[in-house]
């Protein structure tokens, strides 16, 4: 794909099923993306989505573990209220948990508004951009904990052996909030 080539994005979805878990039920959903250009499809992207029912009055967040040590590379994000509302425009999320601070911590109960997913693989993927001159071949990312606008957070990482990355965004404390690995395509 080329800048100002048009493109088309197709987005089904590819799955659904149920799990008991010890929060209760969760429903798990894979949607798939697939974009296409004038020369055929580009990319194909696959989210696995869980949904959970809202967390009862006495349940405990568990704590997330801590980031793992050693970056390489490491860039200090201080995502604010106009990162968030753009982010939101350009992926198509109306969520007001992404921009609107009084729904967010009066309704939603966050301390501020939330960092999206999405937005922080995009951020770990730059860093590797910055760092790394090879084509990206595949890129998976998980989310553990989330991220607010409230507080800075890093995008970290650092080169593992035949042409992977390890990348990881953690909060103020230090705490992981995603993990990803990127595989690189070789020279």
């Amino acid at each position: 794909m080329h800048i100002g080539e048009a493109i088309v994005r197709k987005s089904t979805i590819a799955d659904v099923s149920t799990k008991d878990s010890r929060v209760g039920p969760l429903i798990f959903v894979l949607v798939r993306h697939e974009t296409t250009g004038p020369a055929g499809l580009a990319l194909v992207e696959e989210h696995d989505i869980v949904y959970r029912g809202a967390p009862g009055s006495s349940e405990v967040a568990p704590q997330p573990p801590a980031a793992p040590t050693g970056a390489v590379w490491r860039r200090d994000i201080h995502a604010d209220e106009v990162m968030l509302f753009r982010y939101s425009a350009l992926i198509f999320v109306g969520h007001r948990i992404h921009y609107d601070r009084r729904y967010a911590t009066e309704v939603e109960g966050y301390p501020g508004l939330v960092a999206h997913g999405p937005l922080i693989a995009t951020l770990l993927a730059d860093l590797l951009r910055r760092h790394s001159n090879a084509p990206l071949r595949s890129f998976g990312f998980r989310a553990i904990s989330p991220l607010f606008d409230n507080a800075p957070f890093a995008v970290c990482g650092m080169p593992e052996p035949d042409g992977r990355a390890s990348l990881w965004a953690q909060n103020a404390e230090g705490a992981l909030a995603m993990k990803a690995e990127a595989v690189m395509h070789s020279a």
